[in-house]
């Protein structure tokens, strides 16, 4: 197992008891369901990350973003935060200093 079970139980019941998991997946329920699709991406610069065995995004990430930071990566996966945090960590960092 990637992720020991006790961590990403601890996770899940952060959600489970603070009762913001509707909340948290409303974004990805609206997006889904948004009548009209971007024609032009959001100016604001984008980064993405890919971890391994995370599904393909680039092109429903460039479809609505601006994307000026591209990283993928050969470990870690959907929980990256929890998978390789030395590797989200490294990106988030990379990417916020080209913004300085």
């Amino acid at each position: 197992m990637a992720i020991d079970r006790d961590v990403l139980l601890t996770n899940v019941m952060l959600y489970w008891l603070t009762g913001t998991g509707g909340s948290a997946a409303q974004f990805y329920y609206e997006n889904m369901h948004a009548q009209g699709r971007h024609t032009q991406p959001a100016v604001t610069p984008t980064g993405v990350a890919v971890f391994a065995q995370d599904l393909p995004i680039r092109r429903y990430a460039q479809r609505g973003n601006t994307i000026t930071h591209w990283s993928e990566f050969d470990r870690g996966g959907h929980f990256a935060a929890l998978e390789a945090p030395d590797l989200l960590t490294a990106d988030i960092r990379a990417f916020f200093r080209t913004l300085r």
